[in-house]
């Protein structure tokens, strides 16, 4: 049973690079919104670079590490079942359908984008942008700690964070309208 680390191993990894897909995706449409607002050749120029950079961790980081990821949970549970047995497992496999979910949407808003449908405003993917921080926080809770209940004080403490982030886009909202070169 020496390999389930190397798999456990290879789980983290491609964890890490799907969070780090899902991190930096929803900044990208935020430059994309912005740049279809501006004008000519600006918007033409930024908007054909923003889609190529969008498509490439798209398709190239993030899906294919969401799939790997998945893959190597699985064998996970294949090799040690065990796992499937404790409450705070059940609690992270829900974590992780709602990331599933927000992988989901989150390809629903890039298909938008790389056809120039622009539904959303750049500020309300500033904040989309840290969902996947608050299903990430929770995770890690519940991986570290082991346990069901337990999970909830850092959670209690994302959403502390979460309140201050948001009153921190406010601020800056308000400093990017006064001064846009901000």
């Amino acid at each position: 049973m020496e390999y389930y680390f190397y798999i456990k191993a290879l789980h983290l990894i491609f964890i890490i690079t799907w969070f780090a897909g899902l991190f930096y995706i929803p900044r990208l449409f935020v430059y994309q919104i912005e740049a279809f607002h501006k004008s000519s050749p600006d918007k033409e120029i930024l908007g054909k670079q923003l889609k190529l950079m969008a498509k490439r961790l798209w398709h190239i980081i993030t899906w294919p590490s969401a799939i790997l990821a998945t893959f190597f949970g699985v064998i996970l549970f294949v090799l040690n079942p065990a796992l499937l047995q404790q409450p705070w497992m059940h609690v992270k496999l829900t974590f992780v359908l709602l990331l599933i979910i927000y992988h989901l949407k989150t390809h629903q808003y890039f298909k938008q984008l790389q056809s120039d449908v622009v539904k959303k405003t750049s500020s309300f993917m500033r904040v989309w942008n840290e969902g996947a921080t608050f299903i990430l926080f929770a995770v890690i809770f519940l991986v570290i700690l082991k346990s069901a209940i337990d999970w909830v004080f850092g959670v209690v403490g994302i959403i502390i964070l979460g309140v201050l982030i948001m009153l921190g886009f406010k601020f800056y909202k308000n400093i990017r309208d006064k001064n846009p070169e901000a």
